[in-house]
């Protein structure tokens, strides 16, 4: 009977391995280039279908937040334009007052992926 349930310990390797390294040399490595144990490499090999989906989902989820992340510095700009038309005095203090709690929310939102260095891939956290 094949596999169903997603197994969180491959899908961490998974997502900690150096794929590129794999392809070129044919062994399995860590992204930081540390190889894998016999015990992980005995696991790895173990993937089924769904720690695969798993990881391709988590990866799509780690894709798109480095776009967002990448597009914050225009979409800052593009949320505070209706503010400051607004205003005779157009600065960011002037239109922070005049947001509402949820636009202040949205505001700090992309404000912290402006000024936050991306974070790494990681399993489970996108």
């Amino acid at each position: 009977m094949p596999q169903t349930e997603i197994r969180p310990e491959i899908v961490a390797l998974l997502c900690g391995a150096n794929f590129q390294h794999f392809r070129e040399t044919g062994t399995w490595s860590h992204r930081d280039g540390r190889p894998f144990t016999k015990e992980e490499q005995a696991l790895i090999f173990q993937a089924a279908r769904a720690d695969l989906e798993e990881l391709q989902a988590q990866h799509s989820r780690y894709l798109e937040y480095l776009r967002t992340h990448q597009a914050a510095p225009e979409a800052v700009q593009l949320f505070l334009a209706p503010f400051m038309d607004q205003l005779e005095e157009k600065n960011l203090g002037n239109a922070h007052e005049i947001m509402t709690e949820g636009e202040r929310a949205e505001f700090n939102r992309l404000l912290g992926f402006m000024i936050e260095p991306a974070r790494p891939f990681a399993p489970y956290a996108f």
